[in-house]
């Protein structure tokens, strides 16, 4: 208690209170005595409750400090990524209030205040004066109060590079800076600070835009805090995953201002990704030849390229164009998952299984200009997946054909490249994965053995010569022992199965690769249980009960179902 009256000064407020009320009584002053439910404020950590209490404070007033802030972000000087969060910071600004700046607390910038301890006067200063600028005595004490954490953070953009030496080379190179990132929840405390005092102090805003992202909570959605005990360690994630691991799953699917959800899983997935171009890195590495080799083709004008080559190469070259305007837009989250779906998809599971055929079977000549284009987009996905896993694209970039002694992180970012214009390649080859999938389920399906293998005959008018090209990937990947390039159907075996892909047609001759009679008992089955799934659905969903009655998401799943299991009993009789 304070020393308003002086029976209960100096006390505890607990205390004092019955103390407050005897004097109240004394005074005829109290109205009554009854029982009521208050919010009592209690420590977040210690749980005690917590007293207000009348105190004086330093306090900035924030009034003229606020007006270039606004107009800054009005007119765009300072963006807001997303957009959005403009609003969080308009609606602080200008109902600003003026800035209690003096904190109690043991550590932090002392308030630069001393106080006379003869006259009572205060005297402000960057240093301790020697005397009282009113009485001129020595007999001064700093106030032993500290600024709020936040006052000292918003000198951070200036304060780090040199200020008040304006003519701090870092101070010259580095403000204002590009891009502030932070989350939403310290845009009033953080970032509309940074922005006033930069404007004080060094007349220029400290930044051009500020990227907000999400907080990551806990798996049901919950902030992450001391209370709920529901923290994650990074650093006994990094122990187990790796920091890369830990970055990827916190960017993965992700999109800017929104929160994200802290889930295992996507850890392991990261994880798996990192084996995965770890392991792709040592197949390049123990297959290429000498380096010497790879970087005289390289430097070479006439470059053999396949059919295979142009397709990775014009995918790469759009990825490129996409994985750099996302990442210009702030689109983190799109522009990792599209790397990771190119280098598992693309690179890892289709070229590196079709350059096998070269690199182990190939002339010298095209087991160089193999490894060439292995090497070559490889190392620009690298680049691209460089600022999202810099640990372990570093540790393999070091391995790859030294061109230049450069290090990953100092390496020129990939540029799309013009003269790359294989739409067509890309589009035969694209056919001819998807004809893969289809032969490979087909097989799977009649349960035909990986040993027998079974002519493909393509019918095509305009892909003859890049087929010819491929015959090597199409016997190997495709199960195949010949591949026959026709421009019509005549001469067709009756128990061909076909695949079209629009203008592509092939025909796979099902002789010697299954047993017919066992193939049409095993049809006839899959058929009566498709029969019986399409009655059992039909029936369900013609009762009326069932229909009004069901939750609405049952009786959708009811009509998917009837749907797949009618689609599925058309194949089995066209193939019967």
């Amino acid at each position: 208690m304070k020393d308003l009256m002086p029976e209960v000064k100096g006390m505890q407020a607990i205390k004092a209170r019955p103390i407050v009320v005897k004097k109240l009584e004394e005074l005829g002053a109290l109205v009554s005595i009854e029982d009521y439910t208050h919010n009592v404020g209690k420590c977040e950590r210690c749980k005690t409750t917590v007293e207000p209490r009348v105190s004086e404070q330093w306090f900035v007033k924030m009034k003229d400090l606020a007006k270039p802030a606004i107009d800054a972000v009005k007119n765009e000087d300072v963006k807001f990524v997303p957009k959005k969060y403009e609003k969080i910071y308009f609606n602080w600004m200008n109902n600003i209030q003026d800035w209690c700046i003096s904190r109690q607390l043991w550590w932090g910038h002392r308030i630069p205040a001393y106080y006379c301890q003869d006259c009572g006067h205060i005297n402000v200063a960057k240093k301790m004066p020697e005397k009282c600028e009113k009485c001129g005595s020595n007999n001064l004490k700093q106030d032993p109060d500290t600024l709020d954490t936040w006052f000292s953070s918003a000198l951070w953009p200036f304060s780090t590079l040199g200020w008040p030496n304006k003519d701090a080379e870092d101070l010259k190179m580095f403000y204002p800076t590009n891009v502030l990132v932070t989350a939403y929840d310290i845009i009033t405390f953080w970032v509309s600070r940074m922005v006033f005092s930069g404007y004080y102090a060094m007349k220029e805003k400290p930044f051009s835009d500020v990227l907000i992202h999400g907080i990551v909570r806990d798996s049901q959605g919950r902030k992450m805090s001391k209370t709920l005990g529901n923290g994650v360690d990074p650093i006994e994630v990094i122990d187990k995953y790796g920091a890369d691991s830990l970055r990827f799953s916190v960017l993965s699917g992700t999109t800017m201002g929104n929160d994200i959800k802290y889930m295992p899983e996507k850890l392991e997935q990261a994880s798996n990704f990192a084996n995965k171009i770890w392991n792709a890195a040592k197949f390049i590495i123990m297959n290429r030849p000498e380096e010497s080799k790879i970087i005289e083709y390289k430097n070479s004008k006439d470059k053999k390229l396949n059919v295979e080559d142009k397709w990775i190469l014009n995918k790469l070259n759009k990825l490129v164009k996409e994985v750099t305007s996302n990442i210009e837009k702030y689109d983190l989250g799109i522009a990792i998952d599209k790397i990771y779906n190119f280098m598992w998809n693309e690179y890892c599971d289709w070229y590196i299984e079709m350059a096998k055929i070269r690199l182990y079977n190939g002339s010298e000549e095209e087991k160089i200009n193999t490894s060439f284009v292995l090497d070559e987009v490889f190392r620009t996905c690298l680049k691209l997946l460089h600022p999202f896993m810099p640990f372990v694209t570093s540790k393999i970039y070091e391995n790859l054909v030294k061109y230049d002694n450069k290090d990953l992180m100092v390496s020129s970012w990939p540029e799309a490249r013009e003269d790359i214009n294989y739409d067509n390649e890309e589009d035969l080859t694209e056919k001819i994965k998807k004809m893969i999938v289809e032969i490979r389920n087909i097989r799977n399906t009649k349960n035909i053995h990986p040993t027998k293998k079974s002519e493909l005959i393509f019918i095509s008018n305009s892909h003859a010569d890049n087929l010819q090209e491929l015959e090597g990937i199409l016997l190997k990947l495709g199960f195949g022992n010949k591949v026959t390039i026709r421009k019509t159907k005549e001469n067709i075996p009756e128990d061909s199965i076909n695949i079209l892909e629009n203008d592509l047609e092939l025909y796979i001759p099902l002789e010697g690769l299954i047993d017919k009679e066992e193939e049409k008992k095993r049809l006839e089955e899959e058929k009566k249980r498709l029969e019986s799934e399409v009655a059992r659905c039909e029936k369900m969903l013609s009762n009326p009960g069932f229909v009004n009655k069901a939750p609405k998401a049952k009786v959708e799943e009811e009509q998917e179902k009837l749907n797949k299991y009618k689609e599925m009993l058309d194949k089995v009789l066209e193939q019967l």
